[in-house]
């Protein structure tokens, strides 16, 4: 049941905040400010120093369900295990790995592996990955997802790479599940203007909103 929740909660966010600071504190604050934005389901990269810790912290300043964090650019085994541990409530692969699948299916944790190509995607979901990372998804367009749609009709997919404020629409349009955004919106961070970060946050999660309404009309 705690894994498909997960995924339910991650489908309704629409938008996953991906953050790569240089420093503990400038990802940890990042977080926040994205939280306080209204994007609550967060990717804390690997990349990030004390990446484990960060998840802890988080999870601790933000229980019982308030916010959803995750672990991104998980390459092995090792690390999807520390990122469990820590308290992931879900996992993120630039790429597959059949070990990081494994070990996420035995904790019933969500496993997102980066794919590109239809065979990718194919062998991912025959290891039990329910989202499927459409990455780098600036090289391949909004138009993928539609044609990716037609061999596999039911997958959910999470576009990452590329995405911004303006192409938002054009990614959800073409059947995009949600979608995995960085630098457009942490980018203020580097400069430690974490408010600006936070009204990215929100101005991602009105036009979210917005395109949501527009598609139930």
């Amino acid at each position: 049941m705690q894994k498909i929740d997960t995924l339910s909660k991650i489908r309704d966010t629409g938008v996953v905040a991906v953050l790569r600071g240089d420093s503990k504190e400038e990802t940890s604050k990042a977080a926040v400010a994205c939280i306080k934005g209204g994007l609550n389901a967060i990717e804390l990269t690997f990349t990030a120093p004390h990446a484990d810790e960060i998840i802890e912290e988080l999870n601790r300043d933000y229980p019982n369900g308030q916010a959803l964090i995750g672990a991104g650019t998980v390459l092995d085994a090792s690390t999807a295990r520390i990122a469990i541990l820590a308290g992931a409530k879900f996992v993120v692969s630039p790429s597959f790995s059949k070990v990081v699948a494994k070990l996420c299916n035995l904790y019933s944790i969500p496993y997102i592996p980066g794919c590109m190509t239809p065979s990718d995607i194919q062998t991912a979901l025959s290891y039990g990955s329910d989202i499927i990372k459409l990455f780098p998804a600036a090289i391949v367009g909004p138009e993928m997802i539609s044609e990716l749609r037609g061999p596999f009709p039911n997958v959910n997919l999470m576009a990452t790479g590329g995405v911004t404020l303006a192409n938002l629409k054009d990614w959800f349009d073409n059947g995009t599940t949600i979608v995995g955004v960085g630098g457009s919106l942490t980018a203020p961070a580097k400069d430690g203007d974490f408010a600006q970060v936070a009204k990215n946050a929100k101005a991602y999660r009105d036009e979210f909103n917005q395109i949501q309404s527009e598609s139930l009309r």
